[in-house]
């Protein structure tokens, strides 16, 4: 048998090389995520302390334009709710919300980004009088993106252009650089004469990593009103202006510009339901407040387009888990989330 053929100490010396360089690597990335870690820790810290100075009860509209504390000490039942454009950040706790047959948890490791208004589910995982549920929000304001893309530097992270069948909301996962935006908008609530001047610059700040990051191509769409998701926002618009009306596909595709099934395919994509469905929707979301408010089943079914009382008591308790009286008295017997349902009406 032939002796084994010697393999050259340059090639033996590469290897050893090679081999340590990426173990270097590997123990710098793991040293940089475990750095990350404690500075994103820090930073929630110093974001809770912020928030429970500033909350005032369960919703709290801050001196901040556009931006809102969130706060519950105690778990929710699932509630419907419709959900405008916006970044929603948790700083402790959990949320889950359900859009169509996509399932979604965010807590302070991501945050939920929300490009369109879309109706979802939502429930409270994780809140106690020890350690509330606390979130803020900042709703998107799509003037001040599309004034930002054109400063975008070329050859960032975000595609300029997406698929065209992206959803228009999702998680991502939170950084320190975008934390710290956070922190230094929050602060300006004990600084509130700095507001007006400061804070639509940190909120651009924000607006900037939010295009930067995994869900920058959708929020390039919103800025832009000649977008495919402007179209479908176009589209949304009049369902919600006229959700009590006939809804006739193709109007509403005329109006966004588009065939009836272009329409259909993009606004499934952005929102996870149909037209028909979105209507549906929102049509039984708003007749629940109005049974809470003592409507009977009938009556709340007409107010919001219903020509049939047995097909609104039908939908309605598919959607809600029970016919409306018997869910308009569970309500009352639930504080939470009578508040809720209370609270979407305002």
């Amino acid at each position: 048998m032939a002796p084994p053929t010697a393999r050259p100490i340059a090639s033996i010396s590469c290897l050893i090389l090679s081999s340590a360089i990426a173990g270097a690597c590997c123990r710098l990335a793991w040293r940089q995520a475990g750095a990350d870690d404690a500075v994103m820790h820090e930073q929630l810290d110093q974001l809770r302390a912020l928030t429970a100075r500033h909350a005032r009860g369960r919703r709290t509209e801050t001196a901040i334009a556009r931006v809102t504390i969130h706060t519950g000490w105690q778990t929710t039942p699932t509630l419907p709710g419709l959900y405008e454009p916006m970044l929603c950040l948790v700083l402790q706790g959990a949320k889950e919300v359900t859009i169509g047959d996509s399932v979604f948890r965010y807590d302070p490791a991501s945050c939920f980004i929300a490009s369109v208004e879309v109706p979802v589910s939502g429930r409270v995982l994780e809140a106690s009088a020890e350690h509330p549920y606390i979130a803020v929000t900042l709703a998107l304001d799509r003037e001040a993106l599309a004034a930002l893309l054109p400063e975008i530097p070329a050859g960032t992270k975000a595609p300029a252009r997406i698929e065209p069948t992206a959803a228009g909301f999702g998680v991502s996962p939170v950084t320190p650089a975008l934390l710290d935006a956070w922190l230094r908008l929050l602060r300006l609530l004990d600084a509130p004469e700095d507001i007006a001047v400061l804070a639509p610059l940190v909120e651009r700040e924000i607006l900037y990593r939010l295009l930067q990051g995994p869900q920058g191509g959708v929020l390039r769409q919103l800025a832009r009103t000649d977008s495919r998701l402007s179209r479908v926002r176009n589209a949304i618009a009049w369902i919600r202006a006229h959700y009590d009306q006939p809804l006739r596909i193709d109007a509403l595709a005329a109006l966004a510009g588009m065939s009836a099934a272009s329409l259909h395919r993009h606004f499934k994509a952005a929102t996870a339901m149909s037209p028909l469905q979105y209507q549906k929707s929102l049509r039984l979301q708003q007749a629940r407040k109005l049974v809470v408010a003592n409507y009977d089943a009938a009556r709340a079914g007409y107010a919001v387009g219903y020509e049939s009382a047995s097909q609104f008591s039908r939908e309605y308790a598919r959607m809600f888990g029970a016919p409306p009286a018997r869910d308009a008295e569970r309500l009352r017997g639930d504080g939470t989330a009578l508040a809720e349902i209370t609270a979407a009406a305002e």
